[in-house]
């Protein structure tokens, strides 16, 4: 008997699935970009990269993505600015606690503010 129930653990195994797109259902996504005060900086578009990593910590944050612009030809593309910050919660609610969390503020004010000329944001859900 104790045989037959280790088989069926471990071969239910495989019947179980976890749709990480689900998790995202209804998120909110906050997509910021930057345009540093020095155009091109690469120490400074690395220190944006860092810090935007730390919120990571926030609660009810599900994702952060982020990253230095992609050189482009086309037309459509706009390359202009250097560094841009995906960060996807699940609601206004918790896009409201994060922004008003001490890590973001933190990043806020000893990074993003001193490197940044211009910031663009634009929230969407799906």
């Amino acid at each position: 008997m104790r045989f037959i129930l280790i088989v069926l653990l471990f071969g239910m195994q495989g019947c179980v699935t976890i749709d990480s797109g689900s998790l995202h259902q209804q998120a909110l996504h906050h997509v910021v970009l930057c345009w540093l005060k020095e155009p091109g900086n690469v120490e400074q578009r690395k220190q944006i990269v860092e810090v935007s990593k730390s919120f990571r910590k926030i609660p009810g944050v599900l994702d952060i993505r982020v990253g230095q612009v992609v050189a482009s030809d086309r037309a459509i593309v706009d390359d202009s600015y250097d560094v841009a910050i995906l960060v996807v919660v699940p609601d206004q609610k918790s896009l409201d606690e994060y922004l008003a969390h001490p890590v973001h503020q933190k990043a806020k004010n000893d990074i993003l503010v001193p490197l940044v000329d211009k910031i663009l944001v634009y929230d969407f859900k799906e």
